[in-house]
C-alpha cells in the first residue's frame, strides 16, 4: 500500500467548517472519493463540510477532476464551492 504526503486545501464555507485553510495528509487513498472518505473520519468537522458533495468542486494540481480521479502523486489537493457569476 503506498502512502502519499498530499497538501490539502480549503476555500470558503469548507474551511470554515473544517477550522484550517489547508493541511499536510497522509493517505493512501487512490482516488478523491477514497481520500474525502478519510478525511470524513479525523472529525465530525469534516463530515459536515462534506455531506453533499454536489455542493464541492475539487482540483487536483490546479486542474479541475472528479471525484473519481485517480490519485498519482499530486502536489495539492483543493476543495471549494461551486463558482457563481454576479
Amino acid at each position: 500500500m503506498k502512502i502519499n504526503m498530499i497538501k490539502i486545501l480549503y476555500f470558503s464555507w469548507l474551511r470554515e467548517n473544517i477550522g484550517v485553510s489547508e493541511e499536510i495528509v497522509e493517505t493512501s487513498a487512490k482516488s478523491i472519493e477514497e481520500l474525502v472518505e478519510e478525511l470524513k473520519l479525523k472529525s465530525d468537522r469534516y463530515k459536515l463540510a462534506f455531506t453533499n458533495l454536489d455542493n464541492v468542486k475539487v482540483a487536483m494540481d490546479q486542474r479541475f477532476v472528479n471525484f473519481k480521479a485517480d490519485i498519482k502523486n499530486p502536489t495539492e489537493i483543493a476543495f471549494f464551492p461551486p463558482m457563481t457569476g454576479g
